[in-house]
């Protein structure tokens, strides 16, 4: 059996727990305890969260564990001789040690992402950066590995990571298996972006919002803003006018984003010709891809397969 100490402390998010169910139900797909989960804390007994939620938990000991998770909370500056030591010594002992989120602090007061590569919560990725400059923070990851280190974005990519751990010890079918189970996609490349141009767009009228939908899922068409107009319902003029307004982004500029953000999904799996690529986002040919990506990246097409494909690489077989 693997067996993971999963460590909270006062003010934990809940839904680091997220990532236990993903173990737990790869017990199942196993049809056997493939993985064992001990909730560990400084001291042990009943751990609030910050939702309230007491969860039960076990002191710290000198239990060894094969893969040792670190919980993300309220505070970022969360540290304690204990925790330190236990961080620590969770490296030497254990097979791998993992962070979500602001957990990453907790790895770095230790000194253990010194010289390392490492991401968080894009909400906090300056503060890790600034505060512990000898860590190499990339805030646009959903999960990074390097070495024996896993670190990931917040809430969510929880989920992302460990799915990525299982595929690591059973395989990608196991993996599919988990996620289906999860009602969730297969897990997110670890390269992803962790942001979303459909959440950032966050238009408020239903018609504006059933436009985006229309183009998400059309991006081959020309997208013109007759053609979006007409599903909005509005004249183009008075379409533009509120698609700006509710969105900060003009219609062109919007589709764009659209298109380049699905464009580098391809990318990071790495399965589809540039050529290919271009067409299927409507992007038209790999030069205009090209001006696209620099434009709202800064960064070429072929640097982001490039980083898709060492990310890959860097999680181990």
């Amino acid at each position: 059996m693997h067996t993971i100490g999963f460590v909270v402390f006062p003010n934990f998010y809940v839904m680091g727990l997220a990532a236990i169910t993903a173990f737990e139900l790869a017990n199942v797909v196993l049809e056997e305890p493939a993985y064992g989960v001990t909730v560990l804390s400084e001291d042990g007994g009943l751990v609030m969260s910050s939702a309230g939620i007491r969860v039960e938990s076990a002191p710290f000991g000198n239990t060894t564990f094969d893969t040792v998770m670190f919980g993300s909370g309220v505070e970022i500056d969360l540290v304690s001789p204990a925790l330190t030591a236990f961080v620590r010594r969770a490296l030497e002992t254990s097979r791998r040690i993992a962070a979500p989120c602001t957990g990453a602090f907790i790895l770095a007061h230790a000194g253990v992402l010194d010289g390392r590569r490492a991401t968080t919560h894009w909400r906090f990725a300056h503060d890790l950066q600034r505060h512990f400059p000898r860590v190499t923070v990339e805030e646009d990851q959903i999960f990074i590995v390097d070495g024996p280190i896993w670190t990931s974005a917040g809430m969510t990519a929880t989920i992302d990571m460990a799915l990525a751990m299982i595929e690591k010890d059973h395989g990608a079918e196991v993996s599919r298996a988990v996620a289906r189970k999860l009602v969730i996609y297969h897990r997110r490349a670890g390269g992803q972006s962790q942001f979303s141009t459909l959440l950032d767009l966050a238009p408020k009228s239903d018609r504006i919002q059933k436009a985006i939908d229309y183009a998400s899922a059309n991006l081959r068409n020309a997208l013109t803003v007759e053609e979006l107009a007409g599903v909005a319902g509005l004249s183009p003029r008075q379409f533009s006018r509120a698609f700006s307004a509710e969105t900060g982004q003009s219609p062109a500029k919007a589709i764009e984003l659209l298109r380049v953000e699905a464009a580098r999904l391809m990318l990071e799996k790495g399965r589809l010709s540039l050529d290919v690529i271009a067409t299927e986002v409507g992007l038209s040919d790999r030069e205009r891809m090209r001006r696209a990506f620099l434009r709202t990246t800064g960064q070429p097409p072929q640097a982001v397969r490039r980083m898709g494909r060492e990310t890959r690489a860097r999680v181990p077989a």
